[in-house]
């Protein structure tokens, strides 16, 4: 049975922002892979490092996203990419007047998933990209002749001062022409004192601005829809289960992890966690834009794309099992042998990290710099311990995004539409899903291929040899210390052994 879902897209002319990221790359691979016949696909690619476009584009080609595509033996379908110098960021898009007339005369949908993901960015620079960028692709957008539908990429947690939300378009936080006064300011100095009593509730500028940038799609009288996904992590099922090139979230814990150097985690593990495979969402915004088609005229659709009401995660899942998933699939180039354990609030982390983090970082360090290498944990640590504080409501709140119209829209696919476009998430193990995970974050972040496993698994068990003499000398030397300075005997020592062993255990 024909796909509907595939039939749109044949023929048509797609436009994306943010293709050379996270999700738009793996975007760009489903497009190519599950509607072959689209005719062109346009990526706006920002110049960088004395980069052409092309370089850029053919460097996009090479992401390890495409595997699947070069198994199958389809990489001639790389000839419909089409990469576009441009930059959200600059007025116009950046946009030649050649290339605008080509997008304006044969684009019939947009994707725009563009934006700065930078909880710590400021002001100034989260509204010129997140909020001015989606105006100009909305402008972009009015322009084109033959426009079918605009899929705005948002984010579940625009709406973060509120612990549960719908699927609908709350009030925009402040009026958009004093915001873009403010930060029109050439004195940086006004807008950082101004900053906190515009956001209000929101917890950052991110937050804020992508709040915002809804109102943008909305005014723009346009077909379009708004996909709110949460916290974006690997993939569930496609294009490869446990594929990932982001560190954020879960996989940069368990990349630091599977090294050996990150050894506690501050989260509260009976909280609900809202994570949604980055699969799930390309999903959704592929449907999406299919029905903006479909429907025609029936209002700007909002869509929360993910699991916290439908199949909530919670660490308490993976805790016990989460060091197990580390062994399976260890490191050939850890530093020292994994152990992640989960701590509760930020105090005991902070202080679990002197011992655990910051002490053997700078012993690493120093044996790194003497051997001529680049000496990296004690700023990555620090730079972790500098930036929880601003992510400790991240860390530590529990929200529930409501998502009746995402499952609404799986259930108007036909049978085979939902194995091609899966929207849902309710049939996901988490267990197995972090297993997938940890092996793709070794493969694809750590880039140890599986063949590799062998020595790492010698590795590891040598480490844990390590791991354990190390814990028995200092459990040795406290002992020893306190005998030497009370004058104690063993017997009178009895309970000092278990306690220092509670305090240096697992390090």
């Amino acid at each position: 049975m024909a796909s509907r879902v595939v039939d749109y897209y044949r023929g048509k002319c797609i436009f994306i922002t943010g293709g050379t990221g996270f999700l738009g790359s793996c975007l760009i691979e489903k497009l190519l892979r599950c509607c072959p016949d689209v005719k062109n696909i346009y990526l706006l690619i920002r110049p960088k490092k004395g980069k052409e476009i092309t370089e850029r584009l053919e460097e996009l080609t090479k992401n390890s996203v495409f595997d699947r595509l070069r198994e199958e033996g389809k990489t001639d379908l790389f000839s419909k990419l089409i990469g576009v110098s441009g930059d959200v960021g600059d007025e116009n898009l950046g946009l030649s007047s050649e290339e605008r007339l080509t997008i304006v005369e044969h684009v019939e949908v947009i994707f725009h998933s563009a934006a700065t993901l930078d909880f710590e960015a400021g002001l100034k620079s989260a509204v010129d990209i997140n909020l001015l960028g989606t105006r100009r692709v909305v402008q972009l957008a009015q322009e084109i002749r033959n426009l079918k539908a605009l899929v705005h990429v948002s984010s579940a947690y625009v709406n973060s001062f509120l612990l549960e939300t719908k699927e609908q378009i709350y009030p925009p936080p402040a009026d958009v022409d004093e915001v873009l006064a403010l930060v029109g300011e050439k004195d940086e100095k006004i807008i950082d004192r101004e900053t906190p009593k515009l956001l209000k509730n929101h917890p950052n500028a991110y937050t804020f601005s992508k709040h915002l940038a809804e109102h943008e799609v909305v005014n723009g009288s346009i077909p379009a829809a708004i996909v709110r996904p949460s916290m974006i992590t690997g993939a569930w099922q496609e294009p490869i289960p446990g594929w990932t090139t982001s560190k954020n979230g879960p996989q940069g814990f368990l990349m630091g992890a599977s090294k050996g150097v990150v050894r506690r985690l501050p989260v509260a593990s009976e909280l609900i966690y809202d994570y949604i495979p980055v699969d799930t969402v390309v999903n959704a915004l592929i449907v999406a834009a299919y029905v903006i088609g479909r429907d025609k005229n029936t209002g700007i659709k909002v869509y929360h794309c993910t699991s916290s009401t439908c199949n909530p995660f919670q660490w308490v899942k993976v805790e016990s099992k989460i060091n197990g998933y580390l062994h399976k699939y260890p490191l050939a180039s850890a530093v020292w042998y994994p152990h992640l354990k989960l701590v509760p609030s930020l105090w005991l982390y902070r202080i679990s990290s002197i011992f655990v983090h910051m002490i053997p970082a700078y012993v690493l360090d120093t044996v790194t710099k003497i051997a001529g290498g680049r000496p990296i944990l004690v700023r990555l640590h620090t730079n972790v311990n500098n930036s929880l504080g601003r992510l400790e409501r991240f860390i530590f709140t529990e929200w529930k995004f409501q998502n009746p119209r995402m499952m609404e829209l799986h259930e108007s696919l036909s049978s085979e539409e939902k194995k091609l476009f899966n929207l849902d998430v309710r049939s996901l193990s988490w267990e197995d899903y972090f297993v997938n995970l940890t092996k793709g974050v070794r493969v694809y972040l750590s880039k140890e291929p599986l063949k590799t496993l062998g020595r790492a698994r010698s590795k590891d068990n040598v480490l844990l040899v390590a791991h354990l003499g190390l814990q028995a000398a200092l459990l040795g030397l406290v002992w020893w210390i306190f005998k030497s300075i009370l004058g104690a005997t063993w017997t009178s020592t009895g309970m000092i052994v278990p306690i220092v062993y509670l305090l240096f255990s697992q390090l």
